[in-house]
């Protein structure tokens, strides 16, 4: 029988609990609105979610609930639509404004109905972090209307194969190691971060009967100078940080 203990779900939880705190404090202009990424992209400019005015929504991996919270009081009428979010923290979801529907879960289980939801989406939420991959992909369609919209943003592929110094423009990881796990003294799973190639986002969507309908590369704005772990505008001038993908639920 697997140990509970052992699993990325169970070790990311105590993670995003005990660094909720840095987390915020260090990421103050980013958590505050809709952004899909570190090169601060917005909904608000880019609309990737279309007209969400009268739709249910679910924002999947949401931390402290930024993005549902703007589009709460910003996209969403509330007599005719509205937002709901989850996240496996506690820890995040307590620093979280009180105008979207928040439950702490995980997206290898979601507590929602079938169909329960027009458009769901993730902002570098929950995707990047589970090892099964085809599991989450097949939870997130199963409370999908039929046609509804996806859309999820993630470490670029490419990106992976850079260290986590920024300013390091030298490749030193392999495109096809998958898997990044710390692990405490006693071996226990501290940390789990997983990769996919394009080639297996590709394959996981189509399997889990998404259609892959774009995939956005934001580039660096000019004007941009904040560095955020692997994203920096040195990196970002020469090759994308963050993939985007638009998919709908066949």
């Amino acid at each position: 029988m697997p140990n509970a203990a052992d699993s990325p779900s169970h070790a990311n939880r105590a993670f995003w609990d005990a660094d909720a705190a840095r987390y915020h404090a260090d990421h103050r202009a980013y958590l505050d609105g809709f952004y899909w990424c570190p090169e601060m992209l917005s909904e608000g400019d880019a609309r990737l979610l279309g007209d969400v005015s009268a739709n249910a929504v679910l924002e999947i991996g949401c931390g402290s609930a930024p993005c549902s919270s703007w589009l709460a009081a910003h996209a969403v009428d509330s007599g005719a639509g509205f937002v709901a979010a989850f996240d496996i923290s506690a820890g995040m979801l307590s620093r979280a404004r009180r105008n979207v529907a928040l439950v702490q879960a995980d997206v290898l289980a979601l507590p929602y109905r079938d169909g329960a939801f027009d458009v769901a989406f993730s902002a570098f939420g929950a995707l990047p972090f589970v090892r099964d991959i085809d599991a989450a992909l097949s939870e997130i369609h199963r409370v999908l209307v039929t046609g509804g919209r996806f859309v999820f943003s993630a470490t670029h592929p490419m990106r992976w194969i850079f260290p986590d110094d920024p300013e390091s423009l030298t490749a030193e990881i392999s495109y096809f190691t998958r898997e990044y796990e710390e692990r405490d003294e006693h071996g226990n799973l501290v940390y789990a971060e997983y990769h996919r190639t394009f080639g297996d986002w590709v394959r996981a969507l189509r399997e889990s009967s998404f259609s892959l309908l774009d995939v956005l590369e934001p580039t660096w704005p000019d004007d941009l100078d904040t560095t955020w772990g692997q994203w920096s505008a040195e990196r970002g001038r020469i090759f994308p940080g963050t993939a985007i993908f638009i998919c709908e639920k066949l």
